[in-house]
């Protein structure tokens, strides 16, 4: 029985992605590979569903567009906040990426501008209204533990937590 990408199995990937004018923004190329559990939500949904099917060996190329990536921008997820929220030591410039606390968990946003006491963020993904291709290369499949199935996410080679 060969093994195949499908959900609850755990595959690891060599991945290289790239903007469509050919800039790489990410892979894996001199590191480990991308270990991944199929169907719980660590990766883009776009991702996931072109690697569906694929078998340990197999290459795949494909382009993503907004929609199967990080989704649309998001004008109203621009907004206005006093430097006062900020801690004070905190040397804050534009194009940096930060980290808060939302009553939806963690969100990350960019910081825009700093015009005296107010600070305009940006809470859509950086890569929001993207396209974006990807070339993969599936070297590993296999059953996820119980464990990894319960957190939701793989565990690492054996499935041993780390």
């Amino acid at each position: 029985m060969s093994s195949k990408v499908e959900v609850n199995k755990v595959v690891s990937v060599h991945y290289t992605g790239s903007y469509t004018d050919g800039e790489v923004f990410d892979t894996s190329e001199g590191r480990e590979p991308l270990l991944f559990l199929v169907g719980h939500g660590q990766m883009i949904t776009g991702f996931e569903q072109e690697m569906l099917g694929a078998k340990i060996g197999e290459k795949r190329e494909f382009t993503l567009t907004p929609e199967k990536a990080y989704g649309m921008r998001d004008e109203s997820a621009i907004q206005k906040v006093p430097k006062s929220q900020f801690p004070d030591d905190m040397q804050l410039v534009p194009g940096m990426v930060l980290g808060a606390q939302s009553d939806r968990g963690p969100v990350q946003f960019s910081v825009v501008s700093i015009d005296g006491d107010e600070v305009t963020v940006d809470f859509n993904h950086q890569m929001a209204g993207m396209t974006l291709r990807f070339s993969v290369e599936v070297v590993g499949i296999r059953e996820a533990t119980r464990d990894e199935l319960a957190h939701g996410h793989a565990h690492g080679v054996g499935g041993i937590n780390h």
